[in-house]
């Protein structure tokens, strides 16, 4: 039996996320998976770093399967992408140790959240990116976003109900790349609660929009309270980035 690590990219906007569900066919596991007990001759289950939403893409989503099949990596790689819609793929595989998960070993994940900041959307990159007509103040954005760095209890943050899990997460640093009308933001931590990166995101625009100040968000972390964050940006334009191990 060997255990095997796989890199994978996706496109999400087809799909109802990364969690395979029974009222739906349309998820990124479910297609690996089908894709992959076919190839192998076996039942497979995969477990990946983390579940994305839907709308939601991947350009380093890493899971792992259980495999008793000989087959050779570049072979399973070939087969897999050969037999996957065009917007899912198989960057590489790996034989890891039994013991490795790929949600329980991980120890940060990187996502990122871009914005077409102009006027006219972009036919090109409007899957990919959320079009904010108005001009962003990023200087305001980026002071908004240090207060975020760090432990913290992000209740405003997130649309998670169950208060039986912890709140609190660590943000190592929030990092903006700005390339004219392209704004990417990439959040980098330890773990990152149900729509956590969207419903800061949404707060950050309303911040360059100059709806609130960089200080509010002091403020909103404070509050512990979902109703006073800003509103959830839209899926497209969210990336998991990278696993970190």
């Amino acid at each position: 039996m060997r255990n095997i690590k796989l890199s994978i990219q996706y496109d999400g906007t087809k799909y109802d996320g990364w969690q395979k569900q029974g009222n739906t066919d349309k998820t990124i596991q479910g297609k690996i998976e089908t894709v992959l007990s076919k190839i192998l001759n076996e039942s497979i289950e995969i477990s990946g770093s983390g579940r994305t939403d839907s709308g939601v893409h991947a350009y380093n989503q890493v899971a792992n399967f259980y495999a008793k099949s000989s087959i050779t990596l570049d072979e399973l790689i070939r087969k897999t992408n050969i037999s996957l819609p065009n917007d899912i793929v198989i960057k590489s595989a790996e034989i890891v140790d039994e013991s490795f998960h790929s949600r329980y070993n991980a120890k940060g994940k990187k996502y990122l959240y871009r914005i077409w900041n102009s006027k006219c959307r972009n036919p090109f990159l409007d899957r990919y990116c959320t079009h904010y007509i108005d001009k962003l103040d990023i200087t305001a954005m980026k002071i908004a976003a240090e207060y975020l760095i760090g432990e913290h209890d992000f209740s405003s943050f997130t649309t998670q109900k169950s208060k039986k899990k912890s709140m609190v997460r660590t943000i190592y640093s929030i990092d903006f790349n700005v390339n004219n009308e392209l704004i990417e933001i990439i959040f980098f931590g330890n773990g990152f609660l149900y729509n956590m990166v969207r419903i800061i995101s949404g707060t950050l625009l309303e911040v360059g929009h100059g709806k609130i100040s960089p200080s509010d968000a002091n403020e909103i972390l404070n509050k512990k309270d979902r109703s006073f964050a800003g509103y959830t940006a839209p899926a497209k334009g969210l990336f998991l980035y990278e696993v970190e191990y």
